[in-house]
């Protein structure tokens, strides 16, 4: 069946601002769904979760049903037309589709200016065919790109076409994953527009509008001490669940396996502190080798050159391809020490944190870890990268902001900036009381 002899469905959808809309949904020739939206529905709620038409003659630009099978039909018939002259075309001129430049635009990232592999698997995501199935359950990709724009022809499409795009976006997904869709597609043209790739004249992106994204919340953290119990909590093992079998019921455990578990508990502690201390990022910390450790005299403290971190499962450059040295605290080169007092892996070239084999610690495993370590502790939820925000806002409070930067591996002052709004010091209260002129005495009453 072609394209143009598809039956279409007409449903009712709601929009985010409660409008209601038809949309039309059909299989192509190539039996994936296509779906596009009609118009504003000429109906109201019926009190039962359902439609009902309204009473009076649809307004302008408003569809009834009948309307909207007919705009449907249509619809459907313009999909078949736009997709014959797309073939048409690139029969006669040999035209790349879009599909075609988006592999070549993910494979230039990702060979020729070495993209992060984390940033090279998001972008594979959303370039991804609809009904591929998913890696886990039984649903399947909608892969809302390529279904769209797949098979046209780059240099074809418009900026009214990719400004519709993304108003239907707007319907089903969150602003940020609009405007991660938006980024995508202005990166392709934008690369197609390169003289050694297809020279395209313009970019239609940039154009369209970026969704407004209200600001992150106000930075939280943890201070040493709670860190300090997050850690005492993996010493105990409280990160880790009891040991059962392939049916749930709790299992013994022999001696070595103990030991084994309880140093893995010890590691965790650790690491934790490490994170807190330096600031460095999970990638980093991953991939961080007893050679790039730097005790000073009497574990005063310590210096960690940064130079390599885990991304996506590849060890890579650190973020922004620039590596940088880490003085770290007292209590974060004792917790190194410490953990170089083991039997093994303590060579230059191992991994400072790593499972029995010596390899690096699985990312996803740790963050599980950290959060039931947080709860075992009484502690509030904030995720694992908020130790490195406590290590940045611990920091503002006494350095130059350009030092924290530094420091930290930003690229940007501004991404700094960030920890000069974090949650006050209590110090903070005790000076502005001071500012005032209120006296010590009255502030202890007071508070």
């Amino acid at each position: 069946m072609s394209a143009a002899q598809a039956t279409p469905a007409v449903v009712i959808r709601e929009g985010k601002d409660g409008t209601p809309f038809f949309e039309a949904k059909w299989r192509d020739e190539n039996r994936q769904q296509v779906k596009r939206r009609l118009g504003p529905a000429w109906v109201e709620a019926d009190g039962a979760g359902g439609w009902r038409k309204r009473r009076g003659r649809p307004r302008d630009g408003w569809l009834d049903e009948r309307a909207a099978h007919v705009a449907a039909a249509e619809k459907v018939a313009e999909v078949a037309r736009e997709r014959e002259q797309a073939a048409r075309a690139r029969e006669r001129a040999g035209v790349a589709t879009f599909r075609e430049v988006a592999h070549e635009w993910l494979a230039w990232k990702r060979e020729v200016k070495g993209g992060a592999p984390s940033t090279l698997r998001e972008n594979a995501r959303l370039l991804r065919e609809p009904g591929e199935p998913f890696k886990r359950g039984s649903g399947t990709v909608q892969g809302r790109l390529m279904a769209r724009f797949g098979d046209r022809p780059h240099d074809e499409i418009t900026t009214p076409e990719v400004s519709e795009f993304l108003r239907e976006l707007d319907d089903e997904l969150s602003a940020r994953m609009v405007n991660e869709h938006r980024a995508v597609l202005h990166s392709i043209f934008a690369y197609a527009m390169k003289p050694d790739t297809h020279a395209l004249p313009a970019n239609p992106v940039s154009g369209t509008d970026k969704r407004y994204q209200p600001p992150p919340p106000p930075l939280d953290h943890y201070e040493a001490e709670e860190v300090e119990a997050l850690a005492l909590a993996c010493e105990r093992g409280e990160q880790r669940g009891r040991p059962r079998n392939y049916k749930g019921r709790p299992v013994a455990i022999g001696e070595d396996e103990q030991a084994a578990r309880a140093a893995e508990d010890r590691q965790d502690a650790e690491l934790f502190r490490v994170k807190f201390y330096s600031g460095m990022r999970l990638g980093e910390i991953r991939a961080l080798r007893w050679r790039y450790v730097h005790f000073l005299p009497d574990l005063s403290g310590a210096i960690i050159d940064v130079e390599r971190a885990i991304s996506a499962g590849v060890e890579k450059e650190p973020k922004g391809r620039r590596g940088r040295q880490v003085p770290i605290p007292r209590p974060a080169a004792e917790a190194l020490a410490r953990l170089g007092q083991r039997d093994e892996f303590t060579d230059p070239e191992d991994y400072v944190f790593c499972n029995r084999f010596g390899d690096p610690l699985d990312g996803s495993a740790l963050r599980r870890r950290y959060k039931r370590a947080a709860t075992a502790a009484g502690l509030r939820p904030v995720k694992l990268h908020g130790l490195r925000h406590a290590a940045g806002s611990v920091l503002a409070r006494t350095l130059p902001l350009v030092t924290v930067r530094d420091l930290l591996g930003h690229a940007e002052l501004r991404t700094t900036n960030r920890y000069l709004h974090s949650k006050i010091d209590p110090a903070a209260i005790i000076a502005v009381n001071a500012a005032f002129g209120v006296p010590v005495s009255q502030q202890t009453a007071d508070s």
